[in-house]
């Protein structure tokens, strides 16, 4: 028979309890989170959103011990007793609560719970489509706890700062009109208006842009954003970003009040302070040293451009490249010259994923080139490889030849990969980084046009206009900027 609450009130979250709170009478409610029986006395570990304490049921209280006896982990319990301090040899340096205890004096079980399904309180992670079925429980876990509590912490820091900096929250509409954008829209059909529909935002763009016509000069807003895309590692159907728009602003107006907001929210939920102002880098020059527009700056490993050095090669892979306008690159992974033939396959195959035909590789052994596609390379075209790229004994060259978007894609991805690999960097390091003056447009191999490489709501550089009426459009640049 399961207990009723009745009038009884949590007096105290578990974590809040401190040596502060000894001889008090508490109530405190959670899940049963572990049980101990250990000399006669049983122990429970009460878990709630704050965080574990333990409570000590004495078999001299027999009625509350004896009931004490009918826990098991996930049971909902309510707790009445007094904040006692832990014997010296007793105290848990590892728990927040682990100089006091509670001991009991009353026990309402308020729901019972039966074998689950998947783990709450254990490092052993089910199948993700169970953990999706039991979503409720899998919540349940420490570890994606604080992630949904710190994305509060974040989410509040936000408008505490933006709010300070004289910028309005305004929610826009969620039915809206279908209008062409990046992505496909989800339709919801009206009940009043038979045969239409209505299209969920994929941003809040153009309502942004009347906002600021209407003359609120700062808007910000949490937006839900919905695009019926293909699942891949950087899109999701639905997500939340935080919008905002300015009137009357310059680019630096903007570099220098994001640079101050991520200073605050950083410093407000995780006490770091960002070295700001942060750096920033041109598209081209992104490109041209990490293949990428969002590159990680935490560890070095940059691109190395030998078309120069190779564009005589006899090395048909190389030439062929060349001869199409494309490019030769390379990227050194020092002190990887032990890697097996094992390990370059699965370099191979990361490239072959992502479209590429190969990764030719070289080892650096006695100031020399050796294995891979060494025997292919004039001495000359080795010896000026190994001055540029500064290769030294023991180091792995892999090399992409192809056109530059597909050698900018193909070592990019090795690239990331070696920083994981290797451990190139720490995770816990935040390094900031503008990325500038994106193209305006990209040509389309497949329609043989040019179109947007971003979207139209971006004005183009003011010296770039006459580009325009010559039809260079690979040489217009747009006022983008991204911070990675």
């Amino acid at each position: 028979m399961l207990d009723f609450i009745g009038n009884k009130k949590r007096t105290h979250f578990a974590e809040n309890l401190s040596r502060e709170n000894i001889d008090e009478k508490i109530t405190v409610m959670g899940w049963v989170h572990r049980r101990r029986d250990l000399g006669g006395l049983t122990f429970i570990d009460l878990r709630d959103v704050t965080g574990i304490v333990q409570i000590v049921f004495n078999p001299e209280n027999d009625k509350v011990h004896e009931k004490a006896h009918k826990l098991r982990n996930e049971y909902v319990i309510a707790v009445i007793g007094k904040v006692a301090e832990r014997d010296e040899k007793n105290i848990n340096r590892k728990m927040k609560t682990g100089e006091i205890e509670i001991e009991a004096e009353d026990l309402l079980i308020l729901n019972d719970s039966e074998p689950l399904p998947v783990q709450v309180n254990e490092n052993i992670l089910a199948e993700e489509d169970l953990r999706l079925k039991y979503r409720y429980l899998d919540l349940r876990r420490e570890k994606l706890k604080n992630i949904l509590l710190l994305r509060h912490e974040i989410v509040f820091a936000f408008r505490e700062f933006l709010t300070k900096e004289k910028f309005f929250e305004i929610e826009t509409p969620m039915l809206m009109k279908s209008t062409p954008e990046g992505a496909r829209d989800y339709l919801v059909p009206s009940r009043i208006f038979q045969g239409k529909f209505f299209a969920l935002p994929q941003s809040p763009q153009i309502y942004k842009q009347l906002l600021m016509i209407s003359g609120f000069d700062r808007y910000f807003q949490i937006a839900r954003c919905f695009r019926d895309e293909d699942l891949r590692a950087d899109r999701q159907p639905e997500f939340t970003q935080l919008d905002l728009e300015m009137s009357f602003a310059t680019p630096d107006q903007i570099f220098e009040i994001m640079e101050r907001m991520f200073n605050y929210v950083f410093r407000k939920t995780k006490n770091i302070d960002l070295s700001i102002p942060f750096p920033r880098l041109k598209y081209k020059e992104s490109m041209e040293r990490f293949g990428i527009d969002k590159p990680d700056m935490r560890f070095g490993m940059e691109l190395t451009d030998l078309s120069d050095i190779l564009k005589d090669s006899e090395f048909k892979v190389f030439s062929s490249a060349l001869e199409n306008n494309g490019s030769v690159r390379c990227v050194v992974a020092e002190g990887c010259a032990n890697y097996s033939r094992k390990q370059i396959d699965k370099l191979t195959d990361i490239v072959k994923h992502l479209g590429g035909k190969g990764l030719a590789y070289c080892k650096v052994e006695e100031n020399s080139l050796t294995a891979g596609i060494s025997k292919f390379l004039k001495e000359n075209e080795q010896k000026n490889i190994l001055e540029k790229t500064k290769a030294k004994d023991g180091d792995l060259l892999l090399f992409a030849a192809d056109s530059n978007k597909m050698v900018f894609k193909i070592l990019a991805e090795i690239r990331n990969h070696f920083g994981r690999e290797l451990k190139l960097y720490n995770e816990n390091d935040y390094n900031f980084v503008w990325i500038t003056d994106f193209p305006l447009f990209e040509y389309n191999d497949v329609e043989h046009r040019w179109e947007t490489a971003h979207h139209m709501f971006t004005l183009p550089k003011e010296e770039h206009l006459k580009y325009f009426e010559t039809g260079e459009y690979e040489k217009i640049e747009g006022q983008l900027y991204d911070l990675v």
